[in-house]
């Protein structure tokens, strides 16, 4: 089967420029839309968002006034995140943290998907467990990736989507992975969207997990949640479950 190959431009015929007649009847050169477009579709690709959530965007998270105002306020603030990126975030990402389903995945991607189409920024979506699952397979003597070779694109990214926070089993090692990846992107002042189905509050004391909801603090140790608090705000989203209604799978 022969390789597919890349449509022509039929404006600029595949050159990237455009002989533009300027009104004083001189013509000048000018880069073509096709430019951008191709630009564009290299960063979405970069970003390695998942297809589950390539329709994820903020024009469709379905706001209404039925559903709980904390999802209201978080989708308002996501969209001032994102018109306001670079210049009023600082370098400041976001924590969206709530239950399963209330939606915090969608937002978190919306996000990026905007910063990308609007911005041009270079970003990264990684789910927390399938990257410790990368790294702890880097460390088999048959792997061709170092686990280096899997974090300089996580230390890297303009804007780091990392989802589910602490949904891997909480150990030493991943508590020193978690704070080698939040402590660099800190130290860099780079953008960081955060979810995470774990209340953000410090670990519970001497109760014991079983007879209590685990926090964020239990998954991820309080030093690095501490950490979190500087990087990120925070934003609790409560409520039913959002995938009930624009993610409920159906037959057309």
């Amino acid at each position: 089967m022969a390789a597919a190959t890349t449509p022509v431009c039929p404006l600029c015929d595949g050159m990237g420029m455009r002989v533009i007649a300027q009104p004083d009847g001189r013509t000048a050169a000018e880069p073509c839309e096709c430019r951008q477009t191709l630009r564009l579709a290299r960063l979405f690709e970069r970003a390695r968002i998942p297809r589950r959530y390539e329709h994820c965007n903020l024009e469709s998270y379905a706001v209404t006034p039925s559903m709980d105002p904390t999802l209201r306020q978080a989708h308002l603030m996501a969209q001032r995140f994102v018109d306001g990126y670079p210049v009023t975030t600082e370098g400041r990402g976001l924590l969206l943290t709530g239950h399963i389903g209330v939606g915090k995945t969608h937002l978190a991607v919306g996000m990026l998907m905007a910063l990308i189409r609007e911005k041009s920024v270079q970003g990264l979506f990684c789910d927390y467990r399938e990257l410790l699952k990368e790294i702890q397979h880097s460390y088999n003597a048959q792997s061709n990736t170092t686990e280096l070779q899997i974090l300089r694109p996580v230390f890297e990214a303009e804007v780091l989507v990392l989802d589910e926070l602490g949904a891997a089993k909480p150990t030493e090692w991943a508590w020193d992975t978690v704070a080698l990846i939040l402590n660099t992107r800190y130290n860099d002042k780079r953008t960081t969207i955060i979810t995470t189905n774990y209340a953000d509050l410090p670990p519970g004391g001497t109760a014991s997990r079983g007879a209590r909801e685990e926090t964020l603090g239990d998954r991820i140790g309080e030093r690095m949640r501490s950490r979190l608090s500087e990087m990120c705000v925070a934003i609790e989203m409560r409520g039913s479950d959002f995938r009930q209604g624009v993610g409920r799978a159906r037959f057309s």
